[in-house]
């Protein structure tokens, strides 16, 4: 625990990637996760990895490019695309293929390529049987090539050396502060800062409230490196708030399938070959626990009412705000049995995971239970909803609607991720204020962003892997200090 060559902060996709890459180069890594496991947010995401020209669409007959997929990028930049660093994201589409094919490489499986629009090619490309395959792989790959993942070990700052580059950190380990050499670098991959309530109140004062879906995303990488000159760039991209169901009581199946390469083959081969009705169940049970609802249901006359049965917001005006300072910070989507059966079948969905499937409101009822509530009157619908007696009603009074009534919630604001990271190079090395790089310190995903900007499905999971192996590279083939 005294010294290694590369010491990585964080052991998520970013973290592990660049430890294996780096201990293949032949350095000494070791790598420093707070939490109790590895995995950080990739561990909670979709999984998905867009990409152009790989095996997968190959195989299919799609011909792709990665210009054409730089191209399709800009569908995504909205008011924030002058802001962009895109000589990253020409980097991110000219390795997302070989990333892909290194992460299959490690034994993950993956499904597609399937379409994602405005993409105007499939390239979509699904992680199989979910997300937890990330740290699983990565962390067999990194303790097989030798690096040292020691997880319930939080950075506490970095230290200087005297030529104003970093020489290690400090950690809190088993309580203990410990202080660690790093020989060739440090490389923060500490994720971003969607639950970091000071960094959120700096950049985005009004969601600064709002938790994020990664409760231990906290920015802690970045809160590292500006301590000694580093900057943040793009720091106000923030994904968010959305709607998120409540967690199921239980996992759902394919969220406790374990993440075994024949498992994963299987799926794949069924997924190709055998009819979707026979899959669309088990698809089912993951989406209505992991996702929330499409604006187009509150769009197409749904409304949000609080738990004390109040009407609270106009729906079309940022209602994730408005759930934010609501009692318990909770809403309920209540709508009549008109619109339940418009968003019972296509093209009417309730929710989607892009690339993968569609839920409708049957999904729903047999899958989250727990969520779904109806009555004959709004009187009846408050019961099965638990609401006080009589409110309801009296939201509902002006609204002429279809019995029965229906209910889906609870529903909770959440930022998703943020896309503003540490100012970096084409090599990952971590810049000051006047881009000047500061010795021996690289950054690799969410933190490790450096004003490239990954909106739209499977960008970011990509990029963290992709930054993640090649700040590792970098940091190994680096001078001792």
């Amino acid at each position: 625990m005294n010294a290694a060559d590369v010491v990585v902060v964080g052991g998520g996709a970013s973290g592990l990637a660049a430890a294996i890459e780096a201990a293949a180069a032949g350095a000494s890594v070791l790598v420093l996760e707070k939490n109790p496991v590895p995995g950080g947010s990739s561990r909670l995401s979709v999984g998905s990895i867009n990409a152009a020209g790989s095996r997968l669409q190959q195989r299919a007959g799609i011909v792709d490019t990665p210009d054409e997929h730089f191209e399709d990028m800009d569908h995504f930049m909205g008011p924030f695309a002058s802001q962009e660093n895109r000589a990253l994201r020409r980097l991110l589409v000219d390795n997302a293929a070989d990333t892909l094919h290194w992460l299959m490489s490690l034994g993950l499986s993956f499904y597609g390529p399937t379409a994602d629009p405005p993409h105007r090619h499939p390239r979509m490309h699904n992680v199989l049987p979910n997300s937890r395959a990330y740290p699983y792989y990565l962390s067999k790959a990194a303790k097989r090539r030798g690096a040292r993942v020691v997880c319930g070990a939080e950075v506490l700052e970095l230290l200087r050396a005297d030529d104003g580059g970093v020489c290690g950190v400090a950690a809190l380990v088993g309580g203990e502060r410990v202080e660690i050499a790093a020989r060739r670098g440090v490389i923060l991959c500490a994720g971003d800062y969607s639950n970091g309530a000071a960094l959120k109140a700096r950049f985005r004062p009004e969601l600064a409230a709002i938790q994020g879906v990664n409760p231990t995303a906290t920015g802690d990488g970045h809160r590292l490196a500006e301590a000694i000159g580093a900057r943040i760039v793009n720091g106000e991209v923030v994904y968010g708030p959305g709607l998120r169901f409540g967690a199921p009581p239980k996992p759902s199946l394919v969220q406790r399938l374990p993440p075994s390469w024949a498992l994963g083959q299987l799926m794949a081969a069924a997924l190709a070959t055998l009819p979707p009705a026979l899959f669309r169940p088990f698809v089912m049970s993951f989406m209505t626990a992991s996702l929330g609802p499409e604006a187009a249901l509150l769009k197409s006359g749904a409304v949000l009412v609080n738990r004390d049965g109040q009407r609270f917001v106009d729906e079309q005006q940022a209602p994730g705000l408005a759930i934010a300072s609501q009692p318990g910070g909770q809403a309920w989507l209540v709508f009549d049995d008109a619109l339940a059966r418009r968003f019972s079948a296509p093209p009417h969905h309730v929710s989607t995971a892009p690339g993968v499937a569609f839920a409708y409101l049957p999904d729903y009822r047999r899958h989250r239970r727990d969520l779904y509530r109806t009555g004959a009157t709004p009187a009846e619908l408050a019961i099965a909803m638990g609401l006080p007696d009589g409110a309801l009603a009296r939201t509902l009074q002006e609204c002429r609607w279809q019995s029965p009534l229906h209910a889906l919630g609870p529903l909770e604001a959440r930022i998703v991720i943020t896309d503003g990271g540490l100012a970096v190079n084409t090599s990952h090395q971590v810049l000051r204020e006047d881009d000047s790089v500061i010795p021996r310190l690289y950054a690799a995903g969410s933190v490790g962003q450096g004003g490239v900007l990954l909106a739209g499905n499977g960008h970011h999971i990509c990029w963290a892997v992709t930054s993640g192996r090649r700040a590792g590279r970098f940091a190994a083939a680096a001078a001792a200090a």
